[in-house]
């Protein structure tokens, strides 16, 4: 007797962060990927294979001026994000950490325009009980009778991040403990031949090896997953910007599509009908490249208005800057005291009347403010849509901060400082790395972890450790996020609400005129003296 057989093929986008269109919002120049390209992908492939599923694996909602604008500036108007997304006929979706960062309405007004469900069955109304947006999983039967369940998990480190009013009234449950009820049930009252884990979190633990390769803190555990859930047959994550494919971890076929639109996940599934029952005979996962698939004009044209509209706001000319404040080197901006991240911290100390500030240059693409300034250049530098909080620490917590962003920090065999494995695998985290403004500090990298900070005072005094000070930093630092333990659960002084981009254009706006300087406060050394 002849056994079918079918092939079904997984396809899946991860922290597309709002990238649609294929160019560059800091310079308008081409770029190789977001969700344009990848829909030409996804029309291929859809075109060559008959049985296809399309997921997104969270974090769409946030991340490009386009989402910015629409959520801060015009909401009235479709969600573009949304509409797209509709237009490729995604299956599910998965709440991210960042989903939530324009707060529940937003969100909710969001899932009320997708023509999909989303899912995250951690994620529950602390009043019901229940996933938040009802959905745990989703089945998906084919007109073969292979059934598909889906399963969607969010990383349940979000309370460290997110402001509270953003996320009041919800629980974030433990992912491993959620999935061990729901694939069970999946398998066993849903009947599903396949089931897919998709997860908005990445992996703790290499994942040849098993060797942990973070703080074991639970923002990440996707190791954990494969490992003590059986019955997953795949595995989508995301979260930490990976570009992961063709490898198993306990007998599961894992994918992470990098981020932006850069690639498409795409797992390929072989199965044979057997006693009635569909049976997965092989699968492989492989990550396709967007920049070489053209962008798809029909979602071009459905956000040209809205991109025409945000393109008009982020023109709109609010000051100028007296001096020189672009950054030409991220390394020497790190290193040594820049008039730009000078600027930051004391219009953080301005608004929030704190003594004491810190922030971080949070990638290598910021390019620092020209002579006259718009809100494109201000969307650019200070791309996440942070907050202010003023907390109150100790001299002691103070110090353990600045020794935890000097482990951002080696030296090379030459003696020359330069930036940490661990800050730059798996992947880059340069937002962990922290300058600060009302303290003098010098951070010698020679020295030990844990006893790098060899000078720490306050107007010409050492910082006496049981002594209180007023510190102001973004939500995110403030959370303890980036593994700054001191940081969390510190007595708040003040919640400021209005997201950094707004007070800048604001305090520019007003000002006319900012001054590039430095004060010098801060310095980093390889041990030479100087």
């Amino acid at each position: 007797m002849s056994k079918s057989t079918c092939e079904l093929i997984l396809l899946a986008t991860s922290d597309l962060h709002g990238f649609i269109l294929p160019r560059s919002y800091a310079d308008q120049r081409e770029v190789g990927y977001g969700l344009a390209r990848v829909s030409s992908i996804i029309k291929q492939l859809r075109q060559d294979h008959p049985y296809t599923l399309l997921i997104d694996n969270g974090d769409c909602l946030q991340g490009t001026p386009l989402t910015y604008y629409h959520a801060k500036v015009n909401s009235k108007r479709p969600n573009p994000v949304i509409a797209c997304m509709n237009k490729l006929r995604y299956d599910a979706a998965v709440l991210g950490n960042h989903e939530f960062n324009y707060g529940l309405p937003y969100l909710q007004q969001a899932v009320d325009a997708s023509a999909f469900p989303w899912l995250s069955a951690n994620t529950l109304d602390e009043t019901t009980g229940q996933p938040l947006f009802r959905e745990p999983y989703i089945i998906k039967q084919l007109d073969n009778g292979l059934r598909v369940g889906i399963l969607g998990l969010t990383t349940s480190y979000v309370p460290h991040w997110e402001l509270p009013q953003h996320i009041a009234g919800i629980q974030f449950e433990d992912p491993i403990e959620t999935a061990k009820h729901w694939v069970a049930h999946l398998r066993e009252v849903g009947a599903c031949d396949i089931v897919i884990v998709s997860y908005h979190g990445g992996f703790e633990r290499d994942i040849e090896h098993g060797n942990a390769t973070e703080p074991l803190t639970g923002e990440n555990i996707g190791y954990a997953l494969c490992e003590q859930v059986g019955g997953i047959d795949v595995l989508i994550t995301g979260h930490q910007h990976r570009a992961i494919a063709d490898c198993f971890i306990n007998g599961v076929c894992i994918v992470q599509p990098a981020a932006e639109g850069r690639f498409l996940g795409k797992v390929t599934l072989q199965l044979e009908k057997s006693d009635k029952r569909w049976q997965l005979i092989q699968c492989q996962s492989e990550l396709i490249e967007a920049a070489i698939y053209e962008p798809d004009s029909d979602i071009e044209r459905l956000v040209a208005e809205d991109e025409a509209l945000t393109q008009a706001w982020l023109d709109l000319p609010l000051g100028y800057v007296d001096g020189d404040m672009l950054i030409t080197s991220p390394a020497d901006a790190r290193l040594t005291e820049h008039p730009f991240i000078e600027f930051v911290n004391k219009l953080q100390m301005h608004v929030s009347g704190a003594d004491i500030s810190c922030t971080a240059l949070f990638d290598n693409e910021t390019p620092g403010f020209p002579s006259q300034v718009t809100m494109r250049h201000i969307v650019t530098n200070y791309i996440y849509p942070n907050t202010l909080r003023v907390i109150q620490l100790a001299g002691r917590d103070i110090r353990a901060a600045l020794e935890k962003t000097a482990e951002y920090f080696r030296l090379d065999e030459r003696g020359n400082v330069v930036v940490s494995e661990a800050f730059l695998h798996p992947k880059p985290q340069h937002y962990n790395y922290d300058m600060w403004e009302g303290i003098d500090y010098t951070l010698d990298i020679s020295r030990a972890i844990g006893r790098r900070v060899v000078q720490l005072e306050r107007h010409g005094e050492p910082l006496a450790d049981d002594q209180l000070y007023e510190v102001v930093m973004n939500n995110y630092r403030a959370g303890g996020g980036g593994n700054y333990e001191m940081l969390q659960d510190k007595p708040i002084v003040k919640d400021i609400s209005v997201t950094m981009v707004e007070l800048i254009a604001s305090y520019i706006q007003a000002q006319q005129h900012i001054e590039a300087s430095v004060n010098n406060n801060w310095r980093v050394t390889n041990g030479a003296v100087t």
